[in-house]
């Protein structure tokens, strides 16, 4: 069975309704709670970790070796760092991210005495007021602040509505759906991987379709901070698809279109016979598909591997322009990506060791090292060596 048809009217509704949900790392509760109902209408199977991390598991024809696909709930925000004498709040990022794109952010504010909206401003914001120093002034997060809408000119003003430094702000996502498939907002990576993962399981689901090898949906609740799969990985699972964004830019292969297959970023190389078969699946689906390599990327893979995993691991991608800014994406590349995930699950196992958390050489993969020399395995048809 190759890749099956994807519901992208249902795959837009179920980004949007993520979008809406404020979930920077550390504040992730509501949002797990919405994607539980979803699998829960969905019906599949699926259990929470003490921090909220989400795992469906869908049984396979076997058991082993186990897959695994996941992608991250988090996203970017802000903590309050201090309070100024003028009552704006200071803040330092969540997650790895320019102050230069929080200027002008529409914000909200978590304490404890409820929510509060705001703006993210330079502190030199009024031309009126500062002239060409405006135009001048240097990017940092020291350079910024909120600016709360309520009455709030000065710490005690700010103390009485309950702020307090280390109280979470949300960055507001400003999504725009265009007619042409393009889809604009804040928030994307991973929203979007997200909802590529909710579609595609909903097309598993409905078509009872039964995965080779049990297969995990994974959903991490602090990738943008570099824990991400540390604590959500289950010891039989041999290989994982991260599902993520490409960086669609000057300078990079990434596409707006079709799957970005990720061939190595910043903590090094993927695994070479994960991403080849990964390839080989949207060649044979005839599902456009491209390769990058990103120098300044880490993915739910990276804390895996550095937590100790002995997990093979890929990532597929859609690529997006301005990630971690004002991001954009078009709808082929996230109903590409979920029709490939689709066919991964359904498809052979190539290394059938993999079941075996070690073991012999027998059955050992072979790479290529010229034209003639094909990967090796029980699985490619060829015996294993003596």
């Amino acid at each position: 069975m190759g890749r099956l048809a994807i519901d992208t009217d249902y795959l837009a509704d179920q980004l949007r309704r993520l979008l809406d949900i404020p979930s920077p790392t550390g504040f992730t509760d509501a949002v797990t709670h919405a994607v539980g109902a979803e699998l829960d209408r969905l019906g599949a199977p699926f259990e929470i970790t003490r921090r909220g991390a989400i795992r469906v598991r869908l049984a396979g024809r076997d058991p082993q070796p186990a897959r695994a696909i996941i992608s991250h709930l988090d996203t970017l925000g802000a903590q309050v760092r201090s309070v100024k004498e003028n009552g704006r709040l200071e803040l330092v990022p969540i997650g790895h991210w320019s102050a230069r794109f929080a200027e002008g952010a529409r914000a909200t504010i978590f304490s404890e005495k409820g929510s509060y909206r705001g703006s993210i401003l330079p502190r030199l914001a009024s031309g009126h007021a500062f002239g060409d120093a405006v135009d001048t002034a240097p990017i940092g997060w020291s350079e910024v602040e909120l600016r709360v809408d309520a009455l709030a000119t000065d710490r005690a003003q700010v103390a009485k509505l309950g702020i307090e430094i280390g109280d979470i702000v949300a960055i507001d996502p400003q999504p725009e759906f265009l007619d042409n498939g393009f889809i604009v907002s804040r928030h994307l990576d991973d929203k979007a991987g997200v909802a590529v993962m909710l579609a595609a399981l909903k097309a598993m689901l409905e078509a009872a379709a039964v995965p080779t090898v049990d297969t995990l949906w994974l959903f991490s609740v602090s990738e943008e901070v570099g824990h991400g799969a540390s604590h959500i990985l289950t010891h039989d699972i041999a290989s994982m698809v991260v599902v993520d964004n490409g960086a669609s830019a000057a300078g990079q292969n990434s596409a707006e279109f079709g799957v970005t297959i990720g061939m190595a970023d910043m903590s090094g190389p993927f695994d070479y016979h994960t991403t080849r078969k990964l390839i080989e699946l949207c060649r044979e689906n005839e599902i456009r598909f491209q390769r990058d390599v990103f120098r300044f990327y880490r993915s739910d893979s990276a804390s895996a591997i550095e937590a100790g995993a002995d997990v093979r691991t890929a990532l597929a991608t859609f690529g997006i322009d301005a990630s971690h800014g004002y991001e954009r994406i078009h709808m082929h590349a996230l109903r590409s990506l979920a029709e490939l995930l689709t066919a991964y699950a359904l498809s052979t196992v190539d290394i059938q060791r993999d079941a075996q958390e070690a073991g012999p050489l027998t059955g050992f993969p072979e790479q290529a090292t010229d034209e003639a020399t094909q990967r090796l395995g029980p699985d490619r048809g060829l015996p294993p060596k003596p």
